[in-house]
This record gives C-alpha cells, sequence and structure tokens, in this order.
C-alpha cells in the first residue's frame, strides 16, 4: 500500500498567507494613513485576530463556499482584512471598481451574483442601482476610521460579535478564491475569476529576486488600487514574506505618496506613470526624501524614458512591469542585467522595455495569419501567453475570439528581442491603417514625447476621407506650447507620413479607472471634432501637419 502523499494533501490556498504572517512575522506593521496623516497601527498578529473573526461571522451571515462576497473600497487595513477573511470563509473575493458608474457596477453585480457587500460609507451611493436590482442582498458599511456609525450592522461590529475561526472552510486549489472584473474600455466588463492555486503561484513569482523581489525587510506603500487584479498581487506577496504594509486610504494625492514614503520609510512601492510624474514634480519642488526606495515600479502603460532618467537621477530605481487583469495581473518585470550597472543610458533602454517573461509562463507573437515570429528584436506580432495563473476564458461567458487553445490573446503588438525583452509597440484595437500602411500610435506617443515642450501625449486614429484612418495626437505641455513647432519637431523624427493631421493641447488626457489612457474617449472625441479635414487653422489652435503626398 502505497501511504505517501498526493498533491491533493497540500494544496495551494493563499489563506496560509494569513498563518505564515500571523506564525512568522507577527511583529511587522500594518498602517492605515487618512490625507497622509496616521490613523492606525497594528501588527500582523493582531489583524489575524480580527480576519478570523470576520471569517467566522460570514460563515454565521449565511455566506457559503463559494459565494461571491463583494468589496466597494479604498485602500485602507479593514479592505485589507476582508482579502483573507472572505477565502477563510470559503467564498470569492470580488473587488469592485469604485470608479464605474452605479448602472456599471450594478451590471457587475448582477453578472457576479454577489451575496453581499462590504462598502465604505462615502462609496455606498454607488451601490443605488445595485440595490434596487437586488433589494435582498445585503450591504455591509465598513467603520470609517475615528468615526462610528449608526448601523445595525458593520464590519466592526461582526469582528466584536464572532469567535475566531476555528479553522478555514475547506477548498480545494483549483476553487476560486478571488473575482475581478476588467474595466470595460472595449464593452462590458468581463469577469477574470483567480483560483487559489495560481493566486499562490502568482505571488511566489512576485517574490523572485528578478521580479518585484519583495521580502521581509521591504514596507510596502499600497498606491494602485486594491479594486484592480489585487493591486498588482502585492498584499499577498507583502503577508507571505512579512513585509509590512502602509494604505494611502482615499485620494491620495502626490504630495501624501511623498510624505508617507518620506516618514515610513517606505522600500517597495508601485503607481502608473501618470501618478509618478505627479510625484516627481511634486517631490522635486518640496525636496521630499525618497531615499528609502528600492524600487519604484510603473505598470499600466509605458513610461516616458525621461521619467525613468529623473527618477533614477533622484536616486529612485525605477522598474517596470507589463501584465493585464487576465493575468492576474503580473507576466514580466524590466529589471536590467548586471551588465548595464555602469551604462545608465543602456540601463534606463532596458527598464523601459516591458522586460523579460518571469518564470512558468510560455509566450509566443503571431502575425494576422496565425504565423509564429521569431525572437530578433524586429519581427512584431500579437503577444499571446498562457501558464498557472494566465486565464483561460472569462467567468460565464463566452469570448472564443480572446482565447485559442489555451492561450490567452492579449491583444497587444509586440517584439521580443534575442534576450527576451518584449517591447509593446501598440495594441491591436490603436494600430492606425493609413492608405493601406500601419502607423505605430506607441510610436508616435513615443516621438512626442522626446519633445522637451510635451509632457504627456496620446494618439488615435480617426476615419479619413481618403486614407481611411489618420492620426490626431493630444499633448498635455508646458503653457507656451507651440503646436506648429513641435511638428515641426516631430517631423524630424519620424516618417512624413505618420505626421498627426491635427496636434491638439490639452489639460489632462482622459483616463481609465485604473489610471491607463482611455483612448476611447479620444477617439469620440476626434472624431466629432468639427471641419477635423480643413487644410488650415488659426495660429495657436489645433494645426493640420502634411501627411506623405505633400
Amino acid at each position: 500500500m502505497n501511504d505517501a502523499p498526493t498533491p491533493a494533501d497540500h494544496p495551494l490556498l493563499i489563506t496560509d498567507f494569513l498563518y505564515r504572517a500571523r506564525d512568522m512575522f507577527g511583529d511587522k506593521e500594518i498602517v492605515d494613513h487618512i490625507d497622509g496623516e496616521e490613523v492606525f497601527r497594528y501588527t500582523y498578529r493582531d489583524y489575524a485576530e480580527r480576519v478570523l473573526r470576520l471569517a467566522s461571522a460570514l460563515v454565521e451571515a449565511g455566506v457559503r463556499p463559494g459565494d461571491r462576497v463583494g468589496t466597494l473600497a479604498w485602500n485602507h487595513r479593514r479592505h485589507l482584512e476582508l482579502y483573507l477573511a472572505v477565502p477563510l470563509a470559503g467564498a470569492v473575493l470580488h473587488t469592485i471598481n469604485i470608479r464605474l458608474s452605479p448602472d456599471e457596477i450594478a451590471y457587475i453585480v448582477d453578472h457576479a451574483d454577489d451575496a453581499m457587500i462590504f462598502a465604505d460609507p462615502s462609496l455606498a451611493d454607488l451601490l443605488s442601482v445595485a440595490s434596487e436590482r437586488r433589494p435582498d442582498m445585503p450591504v455591509v458599511l465598513i467603520d470609517p476610521e475615528g468615526e462610528s456609525l449608526d448601523a445595525e450592522r458593520t464590519l466592526d461590529s461582526m469582528v466584536a460579535s464572532a469567535a475566531p475561526l476555528a479553522s478555514p472552510v475547506p477548498r480545494r486549489d483549483d476553487d476560486l478564491a478571488v473575482l475581478c472584473y476588467t474595466s470595460g474600455t472595449t464593452g462590458s466588463p468581463k469577469g477574470v475569476g483567480y483560483l487559489h492555486k495560481s493566486l499562490y503561484l502568482h505571488t511566489m513569482a512576485a517574490c523572485l529576486a528578478d521580479g518585484h523581489a519583495i521580502s521581509e525587510r521591504d514596507r510596502a506603500l499600497l498606491v494602485v488600487p486594491m479594486f484592480h487584479a489585487n493591486a498588482w498581487g502585492v498584499p499577498f506577496a507583502a503577508l507571505m514574506t512579512g513585509a509590512s504594509q502602509i494604505l494611502p486610504g482615499p485620494h491620495p494625492t502626490p504630495a501624501h505618496i511623498a510624505a508617507l514614503i518620506e516618514k515610513e520609510r517606505v522600500t517597495y512601492t508601485g503607481m502608473v506613470p501618470t501618478v509618478a510624474v505627479d510625484l516627481l514634480a511634486h517631490v522635486r519642488g518640496a525636496g521630499t526624501d525618497l531615499s528609502s526606495l528600492r524600487a519604484l515600479v510603473l505598470g499600466g502603460s509605458t513610461p516616458a524614458i525621461s521619467l525613468i532618467r529623473d527618477l533614477e537621477e533622484l536616486g529612485v530605481p525605477v522598474f517596470q512591469g507589463w501584465g493585464m487583469t487576465e493575468i492576474s495581473p503580473m507576466a514580466t518585470f524590466s529589471r536590467p542585467p548586471a551588465a548595464t550597472d555602469d551604462d545608465p543610458q543602456r540601463r534606463w533602454e532596458l527598464i523601459r522595455k516591458q522586460g523579460r517573461l518571469l518564470p512558468g509562463l510560455q509566450w509566443k507573437l503571431v502575425d494576422d495569419d496565425g504565423n509564429v515570429m521569431p525572437h530578433d528584436g524586429i519581427s512584431r506580432g500579437e503577444v499571446l501567453i498562457r501558464g498557472p495563473w494566465v486565464a483561460t476564458s472569462y467567468y460565464n461567458a463566452d469570448h472564443p475570439d480572446k482565447f485559442a487553445d489555451g492561450w490567452l490573446r492579449t491583444g497587444d503588438i509586440g517584439v521580443i528581442d534575442e534576450h527576451g525583452y518584449l517591447t509593446i509597440v501598440d495594441r491591436t484595437k490603436d494600430l492606425i491603417k493609413s492608405g493601406g500602411e500601419w502607423i505605430s500610435s506607441v510610436a508616435l506617443e513615443e516621438a512626442l514625447l522626446e519633445d522637451p515642450a510635451v509632457h504627456e501625449a496620446a494618439v488615435v486614429s480617426v476615419p479619413h476621407p481618403r486614407w481611411q484612418e489618420r492620426p490626431v495626437a493630444y499633448v498635455v505641455g508646458d503653457a507656451d506650447i507651440d503646436v506648429e513647432a513641435v511638428g515641426a519637431r516631430l517631423a524630424e523624427r519620424v516618417p512624413r507620413w505618420w505626421l498627426p493631421e491635427k496636434i491638439v493641447v490639452v489639460d489632462e488626457l482622459p483616463r481609465t479607472s485604473v489610471g491607463k489612457l482611455d483612448k476611447r474617449r479620444l477617439r469620440e472625441q476626434a472624431a466629432g471634432t468639427p471641419d477635423l479635414w480643413e487644410a488650415t487653422t488659426p495660429k495657436n489652435s489645433p494645426v493640420p501637419v502634411p501627411h506623405r503626398d505633400s
């Protein structure tokens, strides 16, 4: 008789991270802040006690294995408690995007069939439509820090009334642990379910030395919203390794982020490039000390090389990660090799690439006909990816166009060089086909960002009566930016037929709920611009520039 243990005897469950944090790193801290001011500080030991009580209260409230429990909350300690309490109760944590409209949230809540939702009082109005549609769905308010709530049941009252959960509700590692919806920029939001096993393996990858390298020595500041792909998985990585966590609360401004880094001696944080641009501007003016940082990770969109350079010249090591909600979300990490230590320019160029594939994942580039393209740094194709933490379908929805034979079609057009570094050159939906030839919107944006007068840039396609599509550029720049001069300088860096029909100066670029450029809104704005194809425009207004037959 063979008594050897089978893999089923040792399931990979994210709930194990709680006990590890309590038993091995019980004195490490979780710190809550609001508006840059500390409001609460406790240890992983205290955190685990509250989590176990909350999990017990969920079971007592009727939450059953596999039920979806929603959260509509900012980045704070009680939200972090729900991160583990819900899976410990056997349920599925459904983090809801707080920047969606009530109608969009109602759609997501209906689609997920949430059994219960925990909401910050300041966000509860966003559930108005969902509550009308689902009057029997309990909505539990999350107690504001330092304030009391006049409510029959709140998160804190549930914690206070329950004994700690004796043991986790039994689950397999191929059971769902978390459900996260895409931001819906290309149609209705789509649900992505994360298994216990897939999140466990993703967490281990996040802690690799050539990844985020999160360890017990770290003090991680969670700037990325906790509703967005588990804040890039950092809360789970911090729990597993014993890293302290600092939570910035609602609406963290660049000034608050900088103050927290200095005060709490933060070693690790991540953010979208737009936030990093504002953070850099604040630090330059205020002289804030960021010397504690060993890693500032950028993601969501490609940063300008000038941003990387300027941060690193301030002494802040910068890295970049690439992924998507369907990849839990991390696929690559851009950590330059040791050979670039004495070559800052080469280092910055490699950081700006999306990086190398993490162990455990596989990828390939395919052209429009499905042919696999070589990794030669020149050939481009759509990036397809698969692996243990890559989705193979959407939650309760069929999208065969997105998944093919176990591969996820990312929609990103990329180039992979002979050393395995990925460079995203565009999105399939953002490529511009003009007169039968392709124009890369990303390459045009990069060229615009080389201009010292341009701070941010976005390029979109619009229909054209002769060329089918033409690019239009939107830029944020200096107060006295001269678009004619920008267009002339751009003509020195790109083929003339790539030049945008118009360069439009705006105060800010529209962003999605997770901080990415919202090109759909820009395309709609460009398509609705009167007289877009007029030959002349007044000085200092959006200007047409020549295309290839000029």
